[in-house]
């Protein structure tokens, strides 16, 4: 299974103009949701921005068992960094792979997750996304790296949706194989 997550703001974006994204912090009851779905994944594919943000969670200290939780989870998956520019990966269990491959991706085993929007467009482009899981957060940044590329078309069945306390709601779709490119 593939499965494609975002933290998103309203109007679709990862990050803001400036590329914040202190507005997408979830609280602890997003957060421990967010847990409970990673704890299936096994491998992690990211591009190189992504793989930056992500690789704290191999050092990020225990203080609050929300968070050692989720790191515990990312330190035990594997990752697979997609970066034509970075010279080496920095944390265990990590492979740098210099161009995208929509066949080795899918034969990977278990349940891997994509983070980061250009890697999630690879891998829609290609057809081999089975689910999209989005964190709409109840704030409009105006603009940043959008969570799903313009170009992309895909027909979808809402699978679950699930609305927290923060006003953040989570949507999971299923990516329709029938039809990926959205064509009637």
């Amino acid at each position: 299974m593939l499965t494609y997550s975002a933290i998103t703001s309203l109007d679709g974006y990862v990050n803001d103009a400036s590329g914040g994204f202190g507005w997408a912090a979830p609280d602890d009851e997003v957060h421990r949701f967010v847990n409970d779905l990673e704890r299936t994944a096994t491998t992690y594919l990211y591009g190189r921005r992504m793989y930056e943000v992500m690789a704290v969670w191999q050092t990020i200290g225990d203080d609050d068992p929300t968070t050692a939780d989720y790191a515990r989870i990312w330190r035990d998956a594997d990752k697979v960094v997609f970066s034509s520019t970075l010279a080496a990966t920095t944390t265990p269990r990590t492979r740098l792979e210099r161009r995208f491959d929509p066949d080795a991706v899918r034969a990977i085993p278990g349940h891997v997750t994509v983070g980061g929007p250009t890697i999630a467009a690879h891998a829609l482009r290609a057809g081999i996304v089975d689910e999209i899981r989005l964190f709409l957060h109840p704030v409009v940044v105006g603009g940043g790296t959008r969570a799903l590329a313009d170009d992309l078309h895909a027909r979808l069945t809402l699978v679950d949706e699930r609305r927290f306390g923060s006003g953040v709601v989570h949507v999971r779709y299923r990516v329709d194989r029938d039809d990926r490119d959205g064509e009637s």
